[in-house]
């Protein structure tokens, strides 16, 4: 599939095969594409005024998220593999043409799928604001309303931090993520954006490149920020616990459709690499990359208001799909609630669709995560957590591989805990 994205009036290849996506702005016709309005417009109402390749860089994860919804998946030829063509007007074409191949490679290791980027002048940059605002924050945290991200701005603001929390706003968590906001370290400075794509057509379900679009919000909003004017790095904060970053594939089956990658450590170092070659001084940062999720809570650094407030988050990988309820069922689901038990079962109040997973049918345990976590837990026991793993980490940007397999022995751990304490068979 082919798409070209660029502000209106930009100029594009354009044919019958090639969809039109204008970002920033509306489509003029019904087989066009949109992206970015909404966040631009949210950017600058703010007084915000980020760095030009970050704004590129906006340009670029919006016309990769379109694409991502656009692309349907059963349409590839093996039903999952998607070749994907993007043609992006940017304000610095000759700078990211040479980037193209890096990003293109940080894409098809995050959505395993076949990426070419090609880009093109006309792209969107916004004139600075007549009086900009500059953040007096020194780091940025994403805040998606899930657990993992609640726990790390909550340890960020008990280490004397105040982050800058960024948002991507997501139907059913918004109203959360501004009262987790409100609540942690006496109210964070808090900005919530959403990409709002809209494509014609049935939209593709499984989202792989969702990361990028969160990340780059949150590279636009350090660069706002002064200690960046002034010469700084910032740390952008990705928290998310090592289990689930890694998301080893449990079984076979699941190497590509099932294990997500939004925050593998090969993917945020290859993206890091792009940013730091850009000159955007934004350090990705994923402090919890050898913790697991009940490790998190047990070290949380106010536990008082991680009581009040662990239970209402969300890790639910369906949780739009059951009317914003979280399934109990799902691979993010059972690592959570292992990770309860890990802590304090008491404390997880979380009304689960699917609660009794060791109910003998195929609502609960014959349903294929439970299965597949039962099976992982199997092989583990019957050879190594090694053996388990495969190739699941070999790669030249993993360079604390031995910790990081402690980490998953450990999250199995977990894991084997909950399955008994349900007598999963």
């Amino acid at each position: 599939m082919r798409l070209a994205c660029g502000p209106d009036g930009a100029e594009l290849p354009s044919g019958d095969d090639i969809m039109r996506v204008v970002l920033y702005g509306q489509p003029r016709r019904e087989v066009e594409g949109s992206a970015g309005a909404a966040a631009k417009a949210e950017i600058q109402r703010r007084g915000l005024d980020p760095a030009p390749r970050a704004w590129d860089l906006l340009s670029i994860a919006l016309s990769v998220v379109t694409a991502d919804f656009a692309a349907l998946r059963d349409q590839s030829p093996d039903g999952w593999t998607r070749e994907i063509e993007l043609d992006i007007a940017v304000a610095d074409a000759p700078f990211w043409i040479g980037q193209a191949q890096a990003l293109a490679e940080a894409l098809a290791f995050l959505t395993t799928d076949r990426w070419i980027l090609r880009f093109h002048e006309g792209g969107m940059l916004p004139a600075p604001p007549r009086k900009p605002v500059q953040p007096l924050e020194n780091c940025v945290a994403l805040l998606s309303g899930g657990l993992d991200s609640l726990i790390g701005a909550i340890d960020l603001a008990a280490a004397g931090r105040k982050p800058f929390a960024i948002s991507q706003t997501v139907r059913g968590d918004a109203d959360k993520q501004v009262d987790f906001a409100s609540k942690i370290g006496g109210g964070l400075h808090h900005l919530q954006l959403n990409h709002n794509v809209n494509t014609p057509g049935v939209q593709e379900a499984s989202q792989r490149a969702r990361s990028l679009i969160f990340i780059t919000f949150g590279v636009i909003a350090a660069t706002a920020l002064k200690a960046y004017r002034d010469g700084a790095d910032v740390p952008l904060f990705v928290c998310e616990n090592g289990f689930i970053a890694i998301n080893p594939p449990l079984t076979g089956g699941r190497l590509g459709s099932l294990s997500t990658r939004t925050a593998h450590p090969e993917f945020l170092a290859r993206l890091q690499g792009v940013l730091d070659v850009a000159g955007l001084r934004v350090k990705i940062t994923n402090p919890y990359a050898t913790k697991t999720k009940g490790e998190m809570l047990r070290d949380c650094a106010d536990q008082g208001l991680l009581v009040a407030e662990a239970a209402r988050s969300t890790s639910c990988g369906r949780f739009q799909r059951f009317n914003y309820r979280q399934c109990g069922r799902c691979v993010p689901c059972q690592v959570r609630r292992a990770a309860f038990l890990a802590w304090d079962a008491t404390q997880d109040t979380t009304a689960y669709v699917y609660g009794p997973i060791g109910k003998n049918d195929a609502e609960h345990s014959a349903f294929d995560d439970v299965r597949s976590v039962a099976i992982a837990l199997a092989a583990a026991r019957a050879d190594s957590v090694e053996t388990w793993l495969g190739h699941a980490l070999t790669s030249q940007f993993i360079a604390n591989r031995s910790a990081l397999v402690g980490m998953l022995g450990r999250g199995l751990g977990e894991l084997r805990a909950l399955h008994q304490a349900y007598d999963v068979k």
